[in-house]
Order: structure tokens, then C-alpha cells, then sequence
């Protein structure tokens, strides 16, 4: 009888009972949402583009997303903006690389990885004749979703649409047709939206609108990729900063690593009298006398231990050069970013993308029929009927 010996141990039965799996494996099981949360939501390997002209638009893009961040994407016209966002989006074929759109194969998989983007471009592209609510409840019915009235009912009064509603988008101001293509591109329920120059040509107040709603987006688990010449927008919303230029990504960071190792602080320090010029034992030091020779500018790295203005100001008091002000200023984003796109890429050799790192006007070349078909090796619509006749 098992009474008569006294409870059976179940560390006998069962010899690792006490130990827990972690301890048996040596290995942290991730719960499935982290882990989700941990994989990019956009992976980019070795992209390339050629055009037909022989223009090389991208060289072997290599990026990540994160998944729920806001991503900007810098550079000037004709840096392949336009391109990288398009094969991401399914409207250019790429000639070499590997897309993946949260999970799913742009090429293999092409309605899944679509069904998962919005875009929102530069230009309205609908019927100018139809109302807002008929084109935005068309273009979710694009992606075979069911009919989902509540939904973008509550889509449009969050884009300050929902009295425009029955409007024909002829009447619309340039402000109301930006936010109906936003909300056309979020019909659907995408976990992905990209936002080529959203705030081109809007007014102050719409664009502080704007702002907001990407922020809001973000934080429903929208990623957001950026593409702005506003570079205010990016230091103002981005979590992390991409710089793409002659179609190579200069650099991908972290928005505030990016400024504290590429950007620079400068100590100005306003002089009780003009100096003629810097004493020679201070010629060493990283100080500019400035044109009206009132003040000293000595630029430091906050990166470094010691960033030297404690001995510098010792050796003015030493000179007999007085001071009656000072003030500090550190380098804006739109200084790094000029600093990049101009050649400076020594600077940015120690942030170039690497396995674990981190669009629409300007390249100049509009895609043909055979690019934005999802499956170039098939024929175009209709060829299958010429080639018929024709046998």
C-alpha cells in the first residue's frame, strides 16, 4: 500500500521536477510576444537597383526596422529614397537582395507582405470625382478586408475628416487631401506605414498635427517609416536616424547616439576687449578667434573624459585674456546631416550599417510595366492574349 511506505516523492518519478527549466537547459525561453517584439519587422539584405539606363539607384542596402519604432530616412534628391521605399512597397522590382515584410517575402509572398504596408506618397493618386468616404472605403476593400464601417468612421474623425466625409476630393484643400491619402493608406489596418514627405507644402498648424498623429500611431504599434527634407521633423519624432546618399546608407543610428557621436559642442566665450589674435601657446588648442574678434569659440567632445575647458580657461586667466560671458551649443541634426551628405564619411565609418542595424522624388526614372509587376517572368496583362493570337 503506498500509505504504508508514506507518499511517493515526485523528484524520484520525476528526477528534474525541482529544477526549472531554465536550469536544465541553460537557456532563457523568450515568451512568443517579446521575441516578436525583438525580430525587425523590415529586414533589407544586399538590396541593389539598376535601372535600364545603367543607373545604379541602390548598392546593397543592408537595413533593419524595428518593430513599433519611427524610422527616418534622410538624404538628398536623387539619393534612392524613392527606390528603396518603392521595392519595399511592391511598386519596383529590386535586381538583387532580399526583402522581408513582417515575416513575409515581398516577392514570394507579395499579398501578405502588401496587406501588412500603407504608404502614403507625395501626390494624390485617386479619383478627384469621388467622396472621401468612397475612396477610402475602396481602397480597404483593395486589400479583400471585410467592411468595417466603425472603423473608419473613427479613422476619419482622428484625421479631423469625418465632416468632409460625403465631400468629392476635388473640393478639398491641400491640408484635407494629404490627410485623406493617410487615411487611405491606413484603411486597410497595416502594421507598417511609410510617409514620404507628409508635410510638404502644409501650413504650420497642420504639420504640428501631423506630428501628433505619428506619435499616436506609434503608439498603437504602427512603425513608421519617415522620408522628410524637414529635418526638424526627423530630430523632433525619429527614434532612430537613417542617412542614404548616391544609394548607399551612409549611416543608420539611434537619433541621440547619432548627435552625441557625430554632433559637436562649442564654448563661446565673449572677451572683455578685442583680441588681435590667439597667443601661440594656445594654437594647439581647438580655438577660433571670431571675425569681429570680440569672442573665442573652443569646440570640445563631451565623449571623452576630460573635455579640456577647466585647463583652457586657466590659461586665458594666465594670458591676462578676461571674459565677460560664455555661453555652450551643441550641433544640430541638420549640420550632421549636411556634414554627411558632403563627403564627411570618415566620421561616420564607425556607425556603418552592420548585420544588427538599423524614398518617394527625386531618382529621376519612373518605373516601367515589367518593374512593378510582382512577378516579371510571367507576362504583363494582355501579352498572354497577343502571344495567343498570334499562335
Amino acid at each position: 500500500m503506498a500509505s504504508a511506505r508514506g507518499p511517493r516523492r515526485l523528484d524520484r518519478i520525476f528526477p528534474h521536477s525541482g529544477q526549472s527549466r531554465r536550469a536544465r537547459s541553460g537557456r532563457i525561453r523568450v515568451p512568443l510576444t517579446a521575441r516578436s517584439r525583438m525580430q525587425p519587422i523590415i529586414s533589407i539584405e544586399q538590396l541593389g537597383k539598376t535601372y535600364a539606363s545603367g543607373f545604379q539607384a541602390l548598392k546593397s542596402i543592408d537595413l533593419e526596422i524595428r518593430r513599433g519604432e519611427i524610422f527616418a530616412l534622410l538624404g538628398p534628391n536623387g539619393a534612392g529614397k524613392t527606390t528603396l521605399i518603392s521595392i519595399v512597397c511592391g511598386i519596383v522590382n529590386a535586381s538583387s537582395g532580399r526583402v522581408t515584410a513582417d515575416g513575409h517575402d515581398i516577392v514570394r509572398d507579395y499579398r501578405a507582405a502588401r496587406a501588412k504596408i500603407g504608404l502614403v506618397p507625395q501626390e494624390l493618386s485617386t479619383d478627384a470625382f469621388e467622396s472621401v468616404w468612397a475612396t477610402v472605403r475602396f481602397s480597404r476593400g483593395l486589400y479583400g478586408k471585410p467592411r468595417n464601417d466603425a472603423y473608419l468612421e473613427k479613422l476619419l474623425r482622428d484625421l479631423s475628416l469625418w465632416d468632409k466625409r460625403d465631400s468629392k476630393i476635388l473640393a478639398l484643400s491641400g491640408g484635407m487631401k494629404r490627410r485623406v491619402l493617410i487615411a487611405k493608406a491606413l484603411s486597410h489596418e497595416p502594421s507598417i506605414l511609410f510617409l514620404d514627405e507628409p508635410t510638404a507644402g502644409v501650413d504650420v498648424e497642420l504639420r504640428h498635427d501631423m506630428w501628433q498623429m505619428v506619435r499616436d500611431l506609434r503608439g498603437r504599434g504602427v512603425t513608421v517609416i519617415l522620408t522628410t527634407h524637414y529635418i526638424e521633423e526627423a530630430e523632433d519624432m525619429a527614434d532612430r536616424i537613417g542617412v542614404i546618399n548616391k544609394g548607399e546608407l551612409v549611416v543608420v543610428e539611434d537619433k541621440d547616439v547619432l548627435m552625441r557621436k557625430l554632433g559637436k559642442k562649442q564654448l563661446t566665450l565673449t572677451l572683455q576687449a578685442p583680441l588681435e589674435r590667439v597667443p601661440a601657446e594656445l594654437s594647439g588648442l581647438p580655438l577660433e578667434l571670431s571675425e569681429d574678434r570680440q569672442s573665442l569659440v573652443y569646440t570640445f567632445d563631451t565623449q571623452t573624459d576630460e573635455t579640456g575647458i577647466a585647463a583652457l580657461l586657466r590659461q586665458l586667466g594666465a594670458h591676462g585674456i578676461d571674459f565677460k560671458d560664455l555661453h555652450s551649443s551643441e550641433s544640430s541634426l541638420e549640420e550632421i546631416f549636411v556634414s554627411l551628405v558632403h563627403g564627411s564619411r570618415a566620421d561616420a565609418s564607425a556607425l556603418k550599417p552592420s548585420p544588427s542595424r538599423g524614398g518617394l522624388g527625386g531618382d529621376g526614372f519612373p518605373p516601367s510595366p515589367i518593374e512593378t509587376h510582382p512577378h516579371p517572368r510571367l507576362p504583363l496583362e494582355g501579352e498572354g492574349d497577343k502571344q495567343g493570337s498570334q499562335q
